[in-house]
C-alpha cells in the first residue's frame, strides 16, 4: 500500500499568482512557509522555517486567489509531486511541489475576502471538483475560526518513541 499525503497549516509569503495553461486550465501558485517550535537540550527555544510551493487547479485554485493574501493562514491538504526539466545550460533541474487538493482558509481580519462587507464564507470543506461534481460555491470556502488554536494537539518538546510503543 502506497499513501502520499500531505496536511500543511501556514501562511502565504507572497500573492498568489494566478494564470491559465494554453489549453485554458486555471492554476494557481502559492508561496508558504511553515514553522516548527522545540526546546533543545540546553532549554533553548529553537524555531526554524520551511518553504512551499503550492499548486493549485481549477476551481480550487480560483478559489485561493481570490480570498488568499499574503501573510493570510491557510490549510493545504495535498499530495508531492516533483518534476524535472533542462535548463537552458543543459542541465537536469528538479522542483517539488504540493499539488492542493482541498484547502480551508484562515481566519477573516480586516480587509481580508474582498472587504470587511465582503460575505465570510461557510466553514466547510472545500475539495478540488471533480468531472462529475457540481462547482464549489463561494459561500462553501472553509475558513479556520479565530478561536481555534492553530497549534491544538502539538506539543513544544518533541517527544521520544521507543520501539514497544508502535503498533507493527
Amino acid at each position: 500500500m502506497n499513501l502520499n499525503k500531505v496536511f500543511i497549516i501556514g501562511r502565504l509569503t507572497q500573492e498568489p499568482e494566478a494564470r491559465s495553461t494554453t489549453s485554458g486550465q486555471n492554476v494557481t501558485t502559492l508561496k508558504m512557509a511553515t514553522n516548527r517550535v522545540w526546546t533543545d537540550k540546553a532549554g533553548q527555544k529553537q524555531e526554524a522555517a520551511e518553504f512551499h510551493t503550492v499548486i493549485a487547479w481549477g476551481r480550487l485554485g480560483e478559489i485561493a486567489s481570490q480570498y488568499l493574501k499574503k501573510g493570510g493562514l491557510v490549510l493545504i491538504e495535498g499530495r508531492i509531486q516533483t518534476r524535472s526539466w533542462v535548463d537552458k545550460e543543459n542541465n537536469k533541474r528538479y522542483t517539488t511541489e504540493i499539488i492542493a487538493e482541498s484547502l480551508q482558509l484562515g481566519p477573516r481580519t480586516v480587509g481580508s475576502f474582498g472587504g470587511s462587507d465582503a460575505p465570510r464564507p461557510a466553514v466547510s470543506d472545500v475539495r478540488r471538483p471533480s468531472a462529475s461534481s457540481s462547482p464549489v460555491k463561494d459561500s462553501d470556502i472553509p475558513i479556520i475560526g479565530e478561536d481555534e488554536p492553530v497549534s491544538s494537539g502539538v506539543e513544544e518538546d518533541e517527544v521520544k518513541v521507543s520501539e514497544k510503543d508502535l503498533p507493527f
